[in-house]
């Protein structure tokens, strides 16, 4: 913001009296300050009060932000090691695990990736897992069909009642695996060669009950939707992950790109479906059991993520559901655990992180009114109470996702430059999260939505167009679109009051806004009009 007034000199006032000439300042101004609109009214204490403890909260979440990047440089070279290593003769027999449900762009990647896999054939079964109920059913069994000839352990199975979605379906494929670990990797995943003779070592060690690796991004680069997205994704599993495994706090498997022991899954309670993150409620319970996790920083699964906005929204708003259902249903258990309090403290700021998203909501709605409330306010004001609480609620994200950048890549600059669109990016997303978290904290039920994938792995595909699967926008982006108007008034009122300082962080809501609500338009239009504009069987005959 631009404060007119110079600063004042304020040396040797206690934080207590810098407080009070605040307000005091408040009042003084009252008769003073040119705005025609400012009164000192229960409407602008309102403003205040709501604005600075909103400010206060994401501060401190902020500041969990920090200490996990502090974490993140001070444990990064605590490469965790196997206890030993298996022989050929000795390795475990391993179930690998494909859970699916539609995916007729990419089974036959994903199959074929799995088949290529380095590990004895004798001790290596592969399940596809078919919730199906499109093209897919007949493409995947005839994929594991085709492999099953070439002497492979394959098995199709095939659910028509489609009970706990994902987490139902590797239920019902535990209950008939052969092997005692077993591995699972998700549709959009083409895993490595070497991938389980990286995981299945750590296994050595009886009380290892999971181990995953770092996700990576087979069309990072195609938009900037993924290059936002890899920064996002980077951000968890590069500074979280790696920080709360290293430290010896609970890390949550995330539902692929990972081994499990079939004990610690039987022991913990099993695959369950009354939440949309099974995956992290099912590590949370197992880590409670006392099994052991490990994470693979440096070992990477490549994935596609979403090209499409809606797609990403899904999932996002999925993710932020699921994570404060299982918060709901096993935080008091975590609480009540006898775990060191730095455990249940930092999983309280894990299950609880999405609340800022209702939060960002209000936030948005005070920004034109903190226009008119602080307009010609002193420039202390700004230096004693926003910055600090600025400093921590926004500059902790540039550092957070800044570090997994830095850490990452060896040309830094160009991702770099895209820090402040990806926290516009996170604003962006708040009506969409923030209707998640309600419904959690409300206990309203929803079905397991997953996210399309179109097989999208380089920058000049435009296939995924014309393909189907396409995510409905509903009425959320007229929303967004409403609200990014709402910034640009903002914007231009500070222009004509010459209030500089306010533009960069409103631009920040404008851009965010706008551009979840114009993408969500243009890109379902698009969709449309080319699935129009061609017939059924000349799409399939390019697809």
């Amino acid at each position: 913001m631009l404060f007119q007034d110079t600063l004042p000199p304020y040396g040797g006032l206690t934080p207590n009296k810098l407080f009070e000439r605040y307000f005091q300042d408040l009042v003084n101004k009252t008769a003073t300050n040119i705005s025609p609109l400012y009164q000192l009214d229960a409407f602008d204490w309102t403003i205040l009060i709501l604005y600075f403890t909103i400010l206060g909260v994401l501060a401190i979440y902020g500041g969990y932000r920090i200490k996990q990047v502090i974490d993140f440089w001070r444990y990064r070279k605590f490469v965790p090691k196997p206890k030993c290593k298996y022989s050929d003769e000795s390795l475990p027999r391993i179930t690998v695990q494909l859970p699916l449900f539609n995916e007729m762009y990419v089974v036959e990647r994903l199959v074929k990736a799995v088949t290529e896999i380095d590990y004895p054939r004798e001790k290596f079964e592969i399940q596809v897992l078919d919730d199906s109920t499109d093209e897919t059913v007949k493409l995947a069994e005839a994929t594991v069909a085709r492999y099953a000839q070439k002497g492979f352990d394959i098995h199709y199975l095939h659910r028509s009642d489609r009970t706990g979605f994902k987490a139902g379906a590797l239920e019902q494929g535990l209950k008939l695996a052969k092997g005692d670990l077993l591995a699972i990797f998700d549709a959009d995943f083409v895993p490595k060669p070497d991938c389980l003779r990286k995981l299945v070592d750590y296994f050595t060690d009886p009380m290892v009950g999971c181990a995953q690796m770092r996700w990576s991004h087979i069309n990072g680069h195609y938009n900037l939707l993924t290059r936002l997205q890899t920064i996002m994704l980077d951000g968890h599993f590069v500074v979280e992950q790696t920080t709360r495994n290293r430290a010896g706090g609970f890390f949550n498997f995330n539902g692929t790109a990972g081994i499990w022991r079939r004990r610690a899954i039987e022991m913990s309670g099993g695959w369950q479906h009354d939440t949309l993150t099974e995956d992290t409620d099912l590590s949370f319970r197992a880590q409670l059991m006392g099994w052991k996790f490990v994470y693979l920083l440096d070992e990477e699964a490549p994935a596609e993520i979403p090209v499409e906005i809606n797609a990403f929204k899904a999932q996002q708003r999925r993710w932020a559901k699921g994570v404060m259902q299982v918060g709901i249903k096993l935080y008091p258990r975590i609480w009540r655990a006898r775990l060191p309090m730095r455990i249940r403290l930092e999983m309280f700021f894990r299950l609880t992180g999405n609340i800022s998203y209702p939060l960002m909501i209000i936030a948005s709605f005070l920004q034109f009114p903190l226009l008119l409330v602080r307009y010609n306010q002193p420039l202390y004001h700004l230096m004693v109470l926003d910055l600090p609480l600025l400093f921590f609620s926004s500059v902790s994200v540039f550092f957070f996702y800044g570090t997994a950048v830095w850490y990452l890549d060896e040309k830094r600059a160009p991702r770099l430059l895209h820090l402040p669109l990806v926290m516009a990016l996170g604003i962006g997303l708040a009506f969409s999260n923030g209707r998640a978290v309600l419904e959690a904290l409300l206990g309203v039920k929803s079905d397991f939505v997953r996210t399309p994938k179109y097989r999208v792995e380089q920058t000049n595909d435009e296939t995924w167009k014309r393909k189907k699967y396409r995510r409905k926008r509903g009425l959320l982006p007229l929303l967004e679109l409403s609200f990014a108007v709402y910034f640009l008034l903002a914007i231009l009122y500070a222009l004509r009051m010459h209030m500089w300082g306010t533009i960069p962080f409103l631009f920040l809501f404008f851009f965010g806004f706008g551009y979840m609500g114009l993408m969500s338009v243009l890109q379902t239009a698009g969709g449309k009009r080319l699935l129009t504009v061609r017939s059924p069987a000349v799409v399939a005959s390019k697809d």
